[in-house]
């Protein structure tokens, strides 16, 4: 069974493109989980000023 080189680098690529866009989506998800978090901190933050 051969397997082209070609074949081989878009199979790759393909699969890093795959990884990348889920990744995408996760870190998008995580920055709005601390930026949620950091608007409770301050929220707790400034109670307690008062």
């Amino acid at each position: 069974m051969k397997t082209s080189l070609k074949t081989i680098s878009l199979l790759l690529a393909l699969v890093l493109s795959a990884a990348s866009l889920s990744a995408c989506h996760t870190v998008k998800g995580a920055g709005k989980d601390i930026e949620r978090a950091g608007e409770e901190i301050q929220k707790a933050s400034d109670d307690v000023r008062k």
